[in-house]
């Protein structure tokens, strides 16, 4: 993944307002500027400036019906960040398996210094 396009969707994600928003987006499909603004209090242009940045981390799209600009998530870049994460996933899974194994012999010379 390019680091450019990781670092425009960590940016989008920082704001809470941001993640608010994909996740109505995730869970009720479409929605309108105004619906999306509805839980907020803010005016339309500030609810306008986070989409623009959605827009342009590609985490939404914008249709066109008639008079309205639907949003809908996209959720390439969220897949993107999800594979870029799992690597450091994979390294603590590998460095707590070692500690455990660590552990274990350290429980296990225990053991064997408590029997004698």
């Amino acid at each position: 993944m390019p680091t450019d396009t990781l670092d425009s969707t960590f940016a989008a994600l920082a704001d809470p307002t941001r993640r608010a928003i994909l996740a109505r987006l995730a869970s009720g499909g479409e929605a309108s500027v105004k619906e999306l603004a509805e839980p907020f209090e803010m005016t339309l242009p500030a609810v306008s400036k986070h989409l623009k940045v959605l827009e342009r981390a590609g985490l939404i799209s914008r249709g066109r019906v008639a008079q309205s600009r639907p949003c809908r998530l996209e959720a390439g870049p969220l897949r993107e960040v999800a594979d870029w994460v799992e690597q450091y996933r994979r390294f603590w899974e590998q460095s707590f398996g070692r500690l455990d194994d660590y552990l274990h012999e350290l429980r296990r010379g225990e053991n064997e210094d408590g029997e004698q």
